[in-house]
């Protein structure tokens, strides 16, 4: 056994921080390098820009010391509900993952400014900064890499998949982290019905549950029923963690703890799962509001204001109009210089539902970063404000695009018949003048085409399908609307429906996702082949509850994911053809598939083929003959319908301050791979 002593080690800019370090000889083993991106001293690791601990040891040829940030105690004071800190030795699992900044070693301190719309609305980028999973797409946006997993392997027919996990690792609260946690996220969280009445697609292979096997404290396994190699990218780049503190939700939980109701009872909950629904809820977001909105009166009694977390930060303060995270003082990662991250002391978040409100902050340069909900219209005024207000603005690739689509199962049964007529899908997508929204709404950067599902365009998609029915053409819009008896029937200039009844589109704008000019000029292009409409900017939260409600004539929202995603998530091919944050169509078709037939509105053959293709498309291997076949199956039916319509694809700004430093280019500005999680936001610091 060697022996272990305490040692102080003075570390430039940081606190006297106290370690436990090995035998002598190792004591006196060469400091490491701070090894960056921008220099990598020609140390490089098995995966981009990051290091396993031994790893970088040996390739360093070093000893790797830790330093803390010298305000992490009181930070842990402002997080109800967790005991005084141990020493930073006992905190950090025993293999943290070790990151090399992008440019520099960074420095403790400062507060990292958000700007949402609502409680959960436009929030998805701010929680993007501070996000985990199990793993993380690098930011080539191509190559898997660790990071809450040191380390994953398929078996040969890709029906399991096992996590290895790092020794040691703790939630923020101290506990400790591991295979259970992944058990008891998917068992009784993912699929348990009493928490989520129906399973969310990404959690399903094939439409049917996993099973997860915890083979070690370190070790765990998913069991999968069928074959689907793109569950590694799943994990890799979505907004819905595969863990959850069983220590904190388990002793609520009927099937986990057989004195959870009582428990519940104890703080003023009327069973077990009340209580998981205030903290967890019925959505997988994060950002759901935890009990200090949902349950007030009763948050004295209960045992912290949140779930613990992984993320580099913890919430300690929460209101309608805001949120405030501090440092986590247990989080896994360190630098090269051992320091562990995050810099960043504190994160503020604040709501504003007012766009003009929203692009004054930025223009005052009260924000950090900000990206979502940023439409290309705010460009010319940020980009005249950036020197004085010391802020920069990318304008960066977008990977979705504004699309619409027409309700196929209206209530309105008039109406159904007409949007379900494809006929009429062809003539509205034609009439839309989609380089004169480019020139004017783009400013002539995008590229005017029809909404494939899959972006960028994969190799196997016969290019007619990215222009199919994308033209512009009023003599054909105006033909087709006359050849399904929607015609000028008073002389008034406006088309009715085959029926005689008046139609007015309601075009309900949400304020996230789409502009409203560009939701103006379609409108307008549509009058112009007899469609009346009206335009009107709502909520985010308002279009979604809406939508969901099947009261909107058309849901508007940009829409489109890469191939790696599709591969894992198989949403947009699944009626209602996406989730509740999203844009959806056919809600009535998914409520038919739900229920068995049992209420709802039966689903054309084409849907039912999609169902299957998609899951037979994931199934095969990627760059496969058979895939290549199901993936253009797939476009040939969603667009071959026109069950969405696509208007151009450009690029969006991206605003970042100058004083937020190790701060990269990003590839695209986009949700798809969850926004700022490849750019490594616990990286991030201000310059002093």
């Amino acid at each position: 056994m060697t022996s272990r002593k305490l040692t102080l080690i003075p570390l430039a800019g940081l606190a006297l921080v106290a370690l436990q370090v090995g035998t002598v000889s190792e004591a006196m083993a060469a400091a490491c390098p701070a090894v960056t991106v921008a220099d990598d001293m020609g140390i490089k690791g098995k995966f981009r820009q990051q290091f396993a601990l031994a790893e970088f040891e040996k390739l360093a040829n070093c000893k790797l010391t830790f330093s803390e940030n010298p305000d992490i105690g009181k930070l842990n004071d402002r997080i109800r509900g967790n005991p005084k800190l141990p020493a930073l030795a006992d905190r950090l699992p025993q293999e943290p993952l070790v990151v090399a900044p992008y440019d520099v070693i960074g420095t403790y301190g400062g507060t990292f400014d958000a700007l949402s719309n609502a409680t959960e609305s436009g929030t998805s980028d701010f929680m993007s900064v501070r996000h985990v999973n199990l793993l993380r797409y690098s930011d080539d946006l191509e190559t898997i890499v660790p990071n809450v997993a040191k380390g994953w392997e398929w078996n040969d027919d890709f029906t399991q998949l096992t996590f290895f996990l790092r020794k040691g690792m703790k939630w923020s609260d101290g506990a400790p982290f591991g295979a259970e946690d992944i058990e008891f996220w998917y068992e009784n969280l993912a699929i348990d019905t009493n928490v989520r009445e129906k399973p969310k697609d990404y959690v399903l292979v094939g439409g049917k549950p996993m099973t997860v096997d915890v083979i070690d404290a370190q070790t765990v396994r998913f069991n999968l029923p069928a074959p689907k190699p793109g569950l590694l990218s799943h994990f890799a780049n979505h907004y819905a963690q595969g863990f959850q503190p069983k220590h904190f939700l388990g002793k609520f939980h009927p099937a986990v703890n057989p004195d959870a109701d009582k428990e519940a009872q104890a703080i003023g909950f009327e069973n077990g799962y009340a209580v998981i629904a205030a903290y967890y809820g019925s959505s997988d977001w994060m950002d759901t509001p935890t009990p200090m909105l949902t349950s007030r009166s009763k948050i004295a009694n209960m045992p912290a204001d949140t779930v613990p977390t992984l993320e580099s930060h913890s919430l300690t303060a929460e209101s309608t109009e805001g949120r405030h995270l501090v440092a986590n003082p247990y989080y896994y990662k360190v630098d090269t210089a051992g320091n562990q991250l995050p810099y960043i002391n504190e994160q503020d978040e604040i709501f504003v539902g007012e766009s003009e409100v929203r692009l004054l902050k930025l223009v005052n340069a009260e924000v950090s970063y900000k990206a979502q909900a940023l439409n290309l219209d705010y460009v010319p005024l940020l980009m005249e404000n950036q020197e004085k207000g010391n802020f920069t603005i990318d304008l960066k690739p977008r990977i979705d695009m504004p699309t619409f689509a027409f309700n196929v199962t209206s209530d309105d049964l008039a109406k159904r018949e007409a949007f379900g007529n494809l006929k009429f899908r062809q003539a509205m997508s034609v009439a839309i003048n989609r380089d004169e929204l480019n020139e004017v709404v783009f400013f002539g950067l995008g590229t005017p085409q029809q909404y494939i599902a899959f972006s960028p365009t994969p190799r196997f998609v016969d290019e007619k399908w990215v222009q199919h029915y994308a033209q512009f053409d009023l003599a054909l819009a105006k033909s087709l609307l006359d050849e399904i008896g929607m015609v000028d029937k008073d002389g008034d200039g406006i088309r009715e429906l085959p029926n005689g009844d008046k139609l007015v589109l309601n075009l309900q704008v949400p304020t996230q996702s789409i502009s409203i000019k560009l939701v103006e000029m379609v409108g307008q292009h549509w009058k112009n082949v007899g469609i009346d409409n009206t335009v009107k900017e709502v909520t985010t939260d308002e279009f979604r509850s809406a939508m969901s409600a099947n009261k909107l004539d058309v849901t508007m929202y940009s829409k489109s994911q890469p191939l790696a995603v599709i591969l894992g998530v198989s949403e947009l091919f699944l009626p209602p053809f996406d989730n509740y944050f999203n844009l959806r169509s056919g809600i009535r078709w998914a409520e038919y598939l739900d229920t068995d037939g049992a209420t709802g509105v039966k689903p054309p053959a084409y849907v039912y083929q999609m169902i299957d293709d998609i899951g037979a498309f994931q199934a095969a291997p990627a760059g496969s003959a058979e895939s290549d076949r199901l993936g253009q199956a797939l476009v040939e039916a969603m667009v071959g319908n026109l069950l969405f319509i696509g208007t151009v694809k450009a690029v969006l700004p991206i605003y970042h301050s100058n004083n937020l430093k190790n701060f990269t280019q990003f590839k695209t500005a986009s949700y798809a791979y969850y926004r700022t999680f490849p750019y490594r936001g616990d990286q991030w610091f201000f310059e002093k």
